[in-house]
């Protein structure tokens, strides 16, 4: 069986999307693992109340056809998220009716309305043995996780992997980001979760991607996949391939690549699918630079040192385009660590209190913040 199936799929018709993903799981043995009456949760990326058109969500019509999928083997399918915010029924549901939710549950799923909270204990995990989550997960007979692939500020990529951050509440976040500033600290996190809950399937709408100021304020760009696997992190690592991101960029992949996940290169998988006539060699990528260990390379105290001063001179910063803020307060309350203020109308960051998490970029509803990856990363890539 194929680590990783891909098919083309140029629009959201429905007739697109239904044969779209036939194509991208027959290669993985299709849906014959879903029995007559299991719990299947579709944890879709529903980052925030936005349009599908905007490229910041799984597209409801892609959601809406595996749904139709899933009822035709009699399966009971339960859709859900916990975005940036709180995690309540009116916030959430305002995230429903904008992102078009609403048709998926016109097809027979049930958008959660289950906004409890656990707590896990995972001895197992390397970042995060002890994390909330969202409990309606805990109903699930199989996960699948359906992402947007998108840029990110600080992991480069959000795709397979990064969606299950969706599985800690909205409103605890922002202490994760603070409790994990290190990009790597943070990426073995989303590993954490990713081998915690292990989703059954994971799907990528890239039909319509987000490229630029991603998560959330970058610009809709026509990719025309849809993408499938087992495996979080190879599914990523193609996805990585295909907007030519090198996977030495994306926190999540060095990650799950020295925990043994995932091969270290695109050409150690076996894919289905024409994958090479997809390939977006222009995309406009964020690199996040922050992979890079000088304390491995030098031994000692000095290695310390030059590899904190190392990572600090090539790491990316949030930048606030000034023209572009209309001082909404929006940064500074979701700031974990407090490093933004408003004054005379405009954010201004204190740069020594910034834990670059990227949280206000993420957010920003103007899209003011930007991603600043300094002249020395510029040059050595």
């Amino acid at each position: 069986m194929s680590d990783v199936s891909i098919v083309s799929c140029a629009e959201y018709s429905q007739s697109s999307c239904e044969n779209a993903l036939e194509e991208v799981l027959a290669p993985l043995g299709g849906l014959l693992w879903v029995k007559e009456g299991m719990r299947i949760v579709i944890k879709a990326n529903l980052v925030s109340a936005m349009k599908p058109g905007l490229a910041a969500t799984t597209h409801p019509a892609l959601l809406s056809a595996l749904v139709r999928m899933l009822k035709a083997r009699g399966a009971h399918v339960t859709l859900g998220d916990s975005p940036g915010g709180l995690f309540t029924a009116a916030f959430v549901g305002r995230v429903y009716k904008q992102s078009g939710m609403h048709e998926v549950e016109a097809v027979g799923a049930e958008l959660n309305q289950d906004f409890s909270q656990k707590v896990a204990q995972f001895p197992a995990a390397k970042a995060a043995r002890e994390f909330a989550y969202t409990a309606y997960l805990d109903k699930a007979d199989a996960i699948i996780n359906f992402c947007k692939l998108k840029s990110h500020g600080m992991m480069s990529l959000s795709a397979a992997a990064k969606n299950m951050f969706g599985a800690v509440p909205g409103t605890v976040k922002p202490e994760y980001h603070f409790r994990f500033p290190n990009a790597m600290d943070f990426a073995h996190m989303i590993v954490d979760l990713n081998e915690y809950f292990k989703p059954r399937l994971c799907i990528v709408d890239a039909v319509v991607g987000m490229e630029g100021n991603g998560p959330t304020a970058g610009t809709p760009r026509q990719i025309g996949a849809v993408l499938a696997g087992e495996n979080p992190h190879k599914v990523d690592l193609l996805c990585a391939k295909l907007i030519a991101l090198n996977p030495a960029q994306v926190p999540t992949l060095t990650a799950a690549i020295e925990r043994g996940l995932a091969p270290e290169s695109v050409e150690d998988l076996s894919i289905a699918g024409d994958f090479e006539s997809l390939l977006v060699p222009d995309f406009v990528r964020i690199e996040s630079g922050q992979s890079t260990q000088f304390s491995s390379i030098l031994p000692g105290v000095f290695g310390k040192i030059v590899g904190k001063v190392g990572r600090r001179a090539l790491s990316s910063v949030p930048k606030l385009r000034r023209k572009e803020c209309v001082g909404c307060g929006v940064c500074k309350n979701i700031c974990p660590a407090k490093a933004i203020a408003i004054k005379k109308r405009i954010a201004v960051i204190d740069r020594k209190s910034c834990i670059r998490c990227f949280c206000c970029q993420e957010f920003c509803p103007k899209g003011a913040m930007k991603v600043k990856r300094p002249l020395p990363a510029r040059i050595l890539s």
